[in-house]
């Protein structure tokens, strides 16, 4: 995989966020996602990939009835972590208007979430 051309050399050291996804039980009635991001740090994709799936099968292999669902993502920061510092970012091309978007891949009903309430 070739890397963005974003201001960073080949082969130095950078700062990469990775994405993984787990399943949480094995009835499909009952089963969860877990979408999750790590930070590594890697002299390239390949390295921080294999770094994020070596993590990901330890942490699937110590949570109760818990599988790596086989997928990383990776991102190569521009800046070093910190304040307001951009971790990931995934291009997806869709011709859906914002709203059935949102609704498709984020706001399906089915996400353990809550809003920030004015008590917050």
């Amino acid at each position: 995989m070739d890397e963005p051309s974003n201001g960073h050399r080949q082969g130095e050291a950078g700062w990469y966020s990775a994405r993984c996804v787990f399943r949480l039980g094995s009835d499909p009635a009952s089963q969860l996602y877990e979408e999750r991001l790590t930070l590594w740090r890697a002299q390239d994709f390949d390295q921080a990939i294999a770094l994020a799936e070596a993590e990901a099968l330890g942490y699937a292999a110590e949570q109760h009835d818990m599988t790596f669902a086989g997928l990383v993502q990776a991102y190569r920061l521009f800046d070093e972590p910190g304040h307001g510092a951009e971790v990931f970012s995934l291009l997806r091309e869709s011709g859906l208007d914002p709203q059935t978007y949102l609704t498709t891949f984020f706001d399906t009903g089915k996400e353990r979430q809550g809003d920030i309430g004015d008590g917050a």
